[in-house]
């Protein structure tokens, strides 16, 4: 029991620590502009911004799939989701033909401050399956069952038992990085496409703070923030 108990806290250990994001020697410094994100939007208001941002981050990230990716489906689709009810999100998923789809419920829509969060929003979405994030967090998982279920059957337990346990672990070990690494490139691409990221991403001022939790998925607001910002400033982006 006691081997057992310290392989999975060895597992759990692995897994938990975020990867972190390497920046260059002499990498600019987190700038410190305030971000002011303005008032709703009218909902027609906010669906003409949708339509706007649509028609030029598309394009871009196309390109940049393009150009970064062997033998990936550029052909994003990016449109509202009107049947999530009041639930405010974004997500990216694939169709039956392996076509990159990108989702914005209504609500998200509607919470938009400015066309450029909308913007910066559909460069992390794009970013996240330009990266092949989709594929590497499936084998993560996968890896984690297979680990998981190692651990068990060393200690002479049902290996059934332990399976979701490291699936739940694996796939989280680069989830944090994950999004850390579509920010930067989301940024990357708004800017491409003529938007303000650093405006953009005030919908995180908004937010609650996830923080650093123990096997929490999402990085804390401010290393999101800190990591648009140097995006924003390695491309000479100035505001």
């Amino acid at each position: 029991m006691k081997r057992v108990a310290g392989l999975i806290a060895a597992l759990t250990v692995a897994a938990c620590e975020p990867v972190p994001m390497p920046m260059p020697e002499g990498a600019p410094p987190v700038l410190q502009a305030p971000i002011i994100a303005g008032p709703k939007m009218s909902p027609a208001a906010a669906r003409a911004a949708f339509a706007q941002a649509q028609s030029r981050v598309e394009p871009v990230a196309e390109r940049i799939c393009r150009e970064r990716t062997r033998g990936v489906d550029c052909d994003f689709q990016i449109s509202i989701d009107t049947r999530q009810g009041e639930v405010a999100n974004a997500y990216q998923s694939r169709d039956a033909q392996g076509r990159p789809i990108i989702r914005f419920t209504t609500a998200l829509v509607n919470d938009a401050r400015n066309v450029d969060e909308l913007a910066f929003v559909m460069g992390h979405e794009t970013a996240h399956h330009i990266l092949g994030h989709i594929d590497q967090q499936s084998q993560t998982a996968t890896a984690g069952a297979l680990l998981g279920g190692i651990a068990a059957s060393l200690g002479g337990f049902n290996p059934d038992a332990f399976t979701d346990i490291g699936a739940g672990l694996g796939s989280r070990i680069y989830s944090k990085d994950h999004e850390l690494q579509a920010d930067s490139l989301g940024a990357e691409i708004a800017i491409n496409a003529g938007y303000d990221p650093v405006r953009g991403i005030g919908f995180f001022q908004r937010l609650p703070d996830p923080g650093d939790r123990f096997l929490g998925t999402h990085p804390a607001n401010g290393d999101r923030i800190a990591v648009v910002q140097r995006t924003a400033a390695r491309m000479g982006y100035r505001y």
